[in-house]
């Protein structure tokens, strides 16, 4: 039986802070719940607030959908559907197949019991017969890097611990169809290049797969297409690159000042690629016009590059800092190149306008963003590819490749 997933105009309502600490309440509550249609048509009661509204999507077997969008925008409330934790207020919700679900990976560890016993508990709450966990015990193990804490009760693992042997776990079920919620950032550094390599191996099993991160590197590589959802609706429908760049640049259109007053504005910004490697060099050029009044002498205008899943700040430069001068009048064009030397992910480009007299950020000016891919895994913010070499014997002494 191959794997299918569907949203049919799905609604999910929720209520603020409901609570009945008297039986009295409590039974009059239920009743009425029970009798009440689930229409989306009869609207909201006092207290209520839609986190779905009117969701339909499909995916078959070979597709990856993507769900992206910000805090509260029902992206794991549609998940929890899928998983049969909820049900719906309208509509229909279809899994066919065994659901491999990565959302919370140790919610189901008993802090008491050993990490080999949990293997076998979380299994067994997963699905899996007792013959098929002990088939892959090894395997498991092996993945999550814990057998010398094997015989040791969860309770004194550490959170990455949990989340390690969560995720193998989690990772070595075989399903038909795949359900992944903000777990690709489990463990350490080296552990989550493995965890992304093995959910790369059951996106491309030609299973049905839904994802949900914040790490939007990781939407534009595993999945086929996306949905941007705002508040529990469907905002954009289309590539992961189509529903990440709308997603970035609504995110970026709500902070920082606005348009206004300026002798100097910037018209538009074009990166030379969406994508590059790990090192590569990016073309960016900034078009823009001054109109040569003397506020205008103490105007620069800056780049800043940010990584979009934090918003921190990696690069920024400027023409002051370049050493170039904006010409006294008229339309101009600033062209630089920036060597992409970060991890991998999704970077910002954005360009401002700096008042230097009052070390203050005058004007937001239009911006775009770039994917790096690629590059030899590593921990921090900056690339510096090295080069190494190991060398054995006492030669060593005091040498330095």
């Amino acid at each position: 039986m191959s794997g299918l997933i569907e949203l049919e105009r799905v609604w999910k309502k929720f209520r603020y802070g409901e609570g009945h600490g008297r039986l009295r309440d409590a039974i009059p509550a239920l009743v009425r719940r029970a009798l009440r249609r689930p229409d989306p048509d009869a609207g909201l009661h006092r207290g209520e607030f839609w986190a779905l509204q009117d969701l339909s999507f499909t995916v078959r077997p070979g597709q990856a959908l993507g769900l992206i969008g910000p805090n509260g925008a029902g992206k794991s409330t549609a998940l929890k559907l899928l998983c049969g934790i909820m049900r719906p207020t309208a509509g229909r919700c279809t899994v066919r197949g065994r659901v491999g679900a990565l959302i919370e990976v140790a919610a189901g560890f008993h802090p008491d019991l050993t990490g080999r016993e949990n293997i076998y508990l979380q299994g067994t709450i997963m699905g899996m017969p007792r013959r098929e966990i002990t088939g892959k015990f090894d395997e498991i193990v092996d993945f999550s890097g814990l057998a010398p804490f094997l015989e040791t009760p969860v309770k004194r693992y550490s959170s990455g611990m949990h989340a390690r042997l969560g995720f193998a776990i989690a990772a070595h079920l075989e399903p038909e169809v795949l359900l992944i919620d903000e777990v690709l950032a489990v463990g350490d550094a080296a552990f989550q290049e493995k965890a992304f390599g093995r959910i790369t191996e059951l996106v491309q099993q030609d299973i049905p797969v839904v994802v949900v991160s914040h790490q939007l590197d990781a939407i534009t590589t595993l999945c086929t297409r996306a949905l941007l959802l705002d508040q529990g609706q469907v905002a954009l429908a289309g590539t992961p690159q189509e529903c990440i760049t709308a997603y970035l640049h609504g995110v970026t259109a709500a902070h920082g000042p606005g348009s206004g007053d300026s002798p100097v504005r910037i018209l538009g910004i074009h990166l030379g690629r969406a994508a590059v490697e790990s090192g590569q060099r990016l073309g960016v050029e900034l078009t823009g016009v001054t109109d040569g009044g003397p506020a205008a002498d103490r105007l620069s205008v800056r780049v800043r590059v940010r990584l979009a899943q934090t918003g921190e700040t990696v690069f920024e430069t400027g023409t002051t800092q370049l050493g170039l001068a904006l010409p006294g009048a008229g339309e101009f064009a600033l062209q630089l190149e920036l060597q992409m030397n970060v991890a991998r992910g999704i970077y910002l480009v954005e360009s401002a306008v700096w008042d230097r007299l009052h070390g203050r950020q005058l004007l937001r000016g239009p911006s775009s963003y770039v994917e790096v891919r690629g590059g030899p895994p590593f921990e921090g913010l900056v690339q510096m590819h090295p080069r190494a070499r190991l060398l054995s014997g006492s030669s060593t002494a005091g040498h330095v490749p």
